[in-house]
């Protein structure tokens, strides 16, 4: 719609069909790349590895042939925010401890000296049913006021980002704690892990929280939770599940679930999942309620762990540091 868009390539993502009527009204040529994301009117272009070049300069020279086809008056916002992205589980050992002595240990730490009271993945699309980024900007600034680390994929991240919570200048509106962790790495309080079809990194960065010990034996030992505030496709369901699966619970927010109507599939997906992987599936739409459940869960974590009380930080004298090196 700002009339500068001369080529838009999808390919296996949530992207609705009538995209290509809205294409029509301007001058954007819409190209699909996988066999499984064909839509009716709109250029095919099949992506193969071995011909990845050539595709490539196919659709950049459809671009730019396209470009003399602009028409009507070109409109670009001039709001915008700057922002720190692509955080990936190897940058950030590395942050946490530099080239030689790259680990997760310092975040552990954090976590159960209680700076950082546990992290909050917030996922997901936007919602045409509720308003827009409301949800998600609530939660994000709610959980990291309360010392929760906060990590996003995709649309919800893109919300944060526009809001400008990407940036470490937004440290200032953390909580001490993880205001004082940030502050001392020099990361944002939210931190970008690329597209929706990245959530894999979160389980692969509470995958190694575990490794790292003292927080448990599993990823369902963790004070840490999934979020999808305003979720409205099955893709965010089947994501979810596998993330359940793999020990961490999950909340979708915005509209009613999808099975309430079914008291035993309601039953399983909390209580049953619960039991069999110490993780659970809810959907709550208020974000109030949101809040107040993640927060619960996050302190029922700690609890099991043992480190829900405060501990008081040691200044280690000489004699105490040997007794560690024994």
């Amino acid at each position: 719609m700002t009339g500068v868009v001369d080529a838009m390539v999808v390919d296996v993502q949530c992207v609705f069909q009538g995209l290509e009527g809205v294409a029509k009204d301007y001058h954007t040529e819409l190209i699909t790349t996988n066999e499984r994301m064909r839509i009716t009117g709109a250029r095919h272009i099949q992506f193969e590895e071995h011909n990845a070049d050539e595709n490539a300069r196919e659709i950049i020279k459809l671009a730019i042939d396209n470009f003399t086809k602009r028409r009507g008056e070109i409109y670009i916002p001039q709001h915008k925010s700057p922002l720190v992205a692509g955080f990936s589980h190897e940058y950030i050992r590395y942050m946490l401890g530099g080239r030689f002595r790259a680990s997760f240990r310092p975040l552990n730490d954090a976590i159960i000296s209680g700076r950082i009271q546990g992290v909050a993945a917030i996922v997901g699309c936007n919602n045409p049913r509720t308003v827009h980024d409301e949800n998600i900007m609530y939660l994000v600034r709610e959980l990291i006021k309360k010392d929760v680390l906060v990590v996003m994929t995709g649309c919800a991240a893109i919300g944060a980002a526009k809001h400008g919570y990407m940036q470490p200048e937004m440290m200032e509106h953390a909580g001490p704690g993880l205001r004082e962790i940030c502050e001392a790495v020099g990361i944002p309080p939210v931190l970008h892990l690329g597209s929706c079809v990245d959530n894999s990194r979160i389980l692969t960065i509470l995958t190694e929280i575990v490794e790292e010990g003292g927080l448990g034996e599993d990823i369902s030992d963790l004070p840490a939770i999934g979020l999808a505030p305003e979720w409205y496709s099955e893709k965010a369901l089947t994501i979810a599940v596998y993330a359940v699966a793999s020990g961490a619970s999950v909340i979708f927010g915005g509209v009613g679930s999808p099975v309430g109507s079914s008291e035993e599939v309601t039953r399983l997906i909390t209580e049953g999942w619960e039991e069999k992987f110490g993780a659970r599936f809810d959907f709550i739409s208020k974000k109030e309620d949101i809040l107040a459940a993640v927060l619960d869960h996050i302190q029922k974590k700690r609890k099991a762990l043992g480190i829900d009380k405060k501990q008081e930080r040691i200044l280690f004298d000489m004699e105490m540091r040997r007794e560690l090196r024994v």
